[in-house]
């Protein structure tokens, strides 16, 4: 009896100690959504200009978006994605596409040019995955005319600042197999690598079941010091 319950102590501490983790990286994620602007602090990357491109660059919530911009994300995002979906398991759905683009939690990151047409966003979101605290990124897209001249990857940078600066642990994504320019980008260009919560990791013997691969980058959180460093910048 004496080892049962010494058993069934550790495994309360155990998750109590769970609870206690999952309930600080909440608050975190808390902290991260109650900013106005994630973008605000980063004054050097509010501008674009190389390539032949002259954007400014925005962040906000959708709920704070105008209904032309969110048309505008929704329609590109079909545009560049439509096939692939159907292509794969999941299908294409525009009511559930658009649902899961406009729900509250969501936040914008746009580039525009001069005359505030937009060219290209990324949706993305601070949030928990399996306990942690993270930056998940769920669409970078760019029009046909603004592909090719790095817009791409100073998207990826920001993000990786902004989830840095909110003390995320690291920046996610979910990629479909087929999608190999992605999967270029993001592994080759951008140094992502295969997340433990992906199915090639916790189900490698059935690749065939899955269409998708969850990559991530894992940040180097800040310290106290470093925090009080960049509120004086």
């Amino acid at each position: 009896m004496g080892k049962k319950s010494a058993k069934g102590k550790e495994k309360k501490l155990k998750r109590k100690e769970e609870m206690a983790k999952v309930s600080a990286a909440q608050a975190v994620v808390d902290v991260a959504n109650e900013v106005k602007d994630p973008l605000a602090p980063l004054t050097a990357f509010r501008s674009f200009k190389r390539n032949e491109l002259d954007l400014h660059l925005e962040c906000q919530r959708v709920t704070d978006m105008s209904a032309k911009d969110i048309d505008w994300a929704f329609d590109l995002t079909k545009h560049n994605m439509q096939l692939l979906y159907e292509n794969s398991p999941w299908g294409w759905n525009d009511k559930k596409k658009k649902d899961e683009m406009t729900e509250d939690k969501a936040w914008y990151l746009m580039a525009k040019d001069e005359s505030a047409k937009a060219v290209a966003f990324s949706h993305f979101r601070f949030d928990l995955e399996e306990g942690d605290e993270v930056l998940y990124c769920y669409e970078v897209q760019v029009e046909s005319e603004a592909r090719g001249k790095g817009l791409g990857k100073f998207f990826m940078q920001i993000l990786a600042m902004m989830a840095h600066r909110a003390q995320m642990k690291k920046v996610m994504l979910t990629v479909l197999k087929d999608n190999e320019r992605a999967i270029n980008f993001f592994t080759n260009i951008m140094k992502f690598q295969t997340d433990e919560t992906s199915p090639a990791i916790w189900d490698p013997m059935n690749p065939e079941d899955y269409c998708y691969d969850i990559l991530s980058k894992v940040l180097v959180r800040k310290t106290p010091a470093s925090n009080e460093t960049d509120d004086k910048e």
